[in-house]
């Protein structure tokens, strides 16, 4: 059986944190820990915290550092301790479920061009390739250095397209934007070997990583909306895996 994701309750919240654009916030919870905590409440709402799970859940299985990931109780009664308004506005279109990832006290951001082992780099570019997140340029990492490794964090703008019209897996094939400003592009080493580390056991974790997204978040069918994630990874993996292309063409 499959393990849901831990489930903490918050006790306080202790600050935003306005990096992001969906305004995450650092909270406390009942097991004495802090999450940084994603709010379905936030402009792209449950569906970028899918995208969180999936992605976050798939990065670990690939042994890819990320954070552990919580599910968040919150009851909007901690909206009342809040003086900023937008603050109170989000918790209050927030109650009950949000993800929670744990914070990393005194994680510095990764700086672009700094040293990085190259399978990893070429390991993290072929995952974010695997998985469409089109956020880790340049101007904006979302990697962190704790603990001397780097962490993967904020994988919300992952999978982008299922905020579109159309299936996820009726654009398992379409290519990738934005790739050649990805921040790790330039220092990644042999992709092919990359695929070879990763395409196996990507196939094998699919289904476990999407099974750990609480079925609130995935709408009035939850089980066609797992379904649609696994068709669309299932497709991307398949050989000749098409999204290697699209590294080549960004690499030049």
């Amino acid at each position: 059986m499959i393990e849901p994701l831990r489930s903490v309750t918050a006790t306080r919240y202790v600050e935003a944190l306005r990096e992001g654009g969906s305004l995450p916030g650092l909270v406390e919870a009942d097991d004495d820990g802090m999450y940084v905590t994603k709010f379905r409440g936030a402009g792209q709402g449950e569906k970028a915290l899918v995208a969180e799970v999936v992605a976050g859940e798939l990065a670990r299985a690939l042994g890819l550092p990320v954070p552990e990931l919580v599910v968040v109780d919150v009851d909007v009664a901690l909206a009342a301790a809040e003086p900023d308004p937008e603050i109170q506005d989000l918790i209050q279109a927030s109650p009950g479920r949000n993800l929670g990832m744990d914070f990393l006290p005194g994680a510095l951001p990764y700086t672009p061009g700094a040293p990085i082992d190259p399978a990893l780099a070429a390991d993290i570019v072929w995952f974010d390739t695997l998985v469409t997140n089109v956020d880790r340029t340049h101007r904006n990492p979302n990697l962190l250095v704790w603990g001397r490794r780097i962490w993967l964090i904020d994988h919300g703008a992952a999978f982008f397209r299922q905020h579109g019209d159309k299936s996820l897996t009726l654009t398992a094939h379409e290519t990738v934007p934005m790739l050649d400003q990805h921040v790790l592009l330039a220092a990644a080493g042999s992709i092919e070997e990359a695929d070879e580390r990763l395409g196996s056991r990507a196939l094998s974790a699919v289904g476990e990583a999407i099974a750990r997204v609480p079925p609130q978040w995935l709408g009035v069918n939850p089980t066609s909306r797992r379904a649609d994630f696994a068709s669309f990874l299932v497709e991307r993996l398949g050989r000749p895996r098409s999204f290697l292309k699209d590294i080549e063409h960004a690499r030049g």
